[in-house]
């Protein structure tokens, strides 16, 4: 297949702050153990996708380390990961202006890759897909380029891009992000398609961030150096001349756009039947692989709960929680509607010794602490006997070293809580 596929990684994730403040949206660790970026390279790969692009741009560092150490085909296969990072060029001496204009500013990786379609995704979406069913689409309607569209109902459109698709599926109307109020019945999908799609009566076709186009057709959208992004400029304006086709997508989808989202992404994974899973036959969700001991529990009580590798849980409770590798958790503390991500090392006990008597806490959930509704970032140390608990309809807050966002307390990456804190 003469496909090169291109992931958007670049954004400032601005919504997700503070979990963006050290890193790039899809370097934000996911599932306990995973990066959101993982979802969409092992689709790829899955998919036989191979020749890969990952455009980077705002706080890219671990997104970089992350790909590099996970990523690294075989010399005997064909293909590979590519980061490309913004830079300043002859051609161009300015940042990404937008998710189109990234494209554009690295066409020539995609010219001498001698493709003839080129597949962009976005870097910041959960979802399990196989890209060689909208390959396929594609090609046997001759399209300039195939959008992936979802079905979603009228009261979950607002911040999305609705569409409007023919009986044939082929895309007439473009319209980003309407607002909860304004009238779009106009973009409701005509019978024959719904009845085709099994769409309900209130169902509109949503933008998935899945895009397949033909090289010539990408290449002449980006003529336009005013085209900036995708969504708001490029789609729009190919379906007044171009050909554009719905490919219709009916697994599970979700934008991990807030902190909201982000967090209740994480908690669904703990139910019996998940929507998502990180594991299927054939094809698994790909991470770096770190060789960490078995997790040990001591004393721990533990319901519906994932607890990732190398965690030591002393006597603690978790209940509806995700708790990420390297985890450690004191005697006494309780962890409910949690999702903990954990650290990037381990703490010997000379260590942690010295770094008592110097009145450094140790990473992790000191004795006697109690967490609701909270998301712990990496290498935290959260004092013995304290007290975070969010609630829904919390006013947004920030606080030395913890903030509020949605409704749940959030301690940064590398965040310190002395003893007794309460928030």
């Amino acid at each position: 297949m003469r496909v090169y596929t291109v992931i958007l990684g670049g954004g400032k994730g601005s919504r997700l702050s503070p979990l963006t403040r050290h890193r790039a949206k899809p370097a934000v660790p996911l599932g306990g153990k995973y990066r959101l970026i993982d979802i969409t390279l092992s689709n790829a790969i899955n998919s036989g996708f191979r020749h890969i692009a990952v455009l980077t741009q705002f706080n890219s560092a671990s997104l970089n380390a992350h790909i590099a150490h996970t990523y690294r085909f075989d010399m005997f296969g064909a293909g590979g990961v590519d980061v490309l990072a913004a830079e300043q060029t002859d051609d161009h001496t300015d940042w990404f202006q937008g998710t189109a204009d990234a494209v554009r500013k690295q066409f020539r990786q995609l010219e001498a890759a001698k493709v003839e379609h080129v597949l962009i995704l976005s870097g910041d979406h959960m979802y399990r897909m196989d890209y060689r069913e909208i390959y396929e689409r594609h090609l046997e309607t001759q399209a300039d380029a195939t959008v992936s569209v979802i079905q979603v109902p009228r009261a979950e459109v607002t911040g999305l891009g609705v569409l409007y698709a023919d009986e044939e599926g082929q895309i007439r109307t473009f319209r980003e992000k309407p607002s909860a109020t304004e009238d779009i019945r106009d973009v409701l999908p005509p019978a024959a398609l719904r009845e085709r799609w099994g769409l309900g009566n209130d169902d509109y076709l949503v933008n998935m961030g899945v895009y397949l186009f033909r090289l010539d057709a990408l290449r002449d959208a980006l003529a336009d150096p005013q085209n900036l992004d995708f969504g708001k400029d490029i789609l729009p304006r190919m379906v007044a001349e171009r050909k554009v086709m719905a490919h219709h997508f009916t697994g599970y989808w979700r934008d991990i756009g807030t902190i909201e989202s982000f967090f209740e992404a994480n908690l669904a994974l703990t139910a019996e039947e998940p929507a998502f899973r990180f594991h299927m036959p054939g094809a698994p969700i790909y991470t770096r692989q770190r060789f960490l001991p078995a997790t040990k529990f001591l004393d721990a009580r533990v319901s519906r709960s994932i607890v990732s590798d190398g965690c030591l849980l002393f006597g603690a409770t978790l209940e509806n929680s995700v708790i990420g590798i390297r985890s450690r958790v004191q005697r006494g503390a309780s962890l409910k509607d949690v999702v903990m991500m954990g650290a990037d090392y381990y703490e010997d006990d000379d260590t942690r010794e010295a770094n008592r008597k110097r009145g450094v806490l140790p990473i992790g959930i000191g004795p006697g602490t109690i967490l609701e509704r909270a998301i712990i970032d990496k290498n935290a140390r959260v004092g013995a006997n304290c007290v975070l608990r969010g609630a829904i309809g919390r006013p947004d807050q920030d606080g030395d070293g913890w903030a509020v966002r949605d409704g749940i307390v959030i301690v940064p990456k590398d965040a310190t809580l002395p003893d007794g804190t309460v928030v």
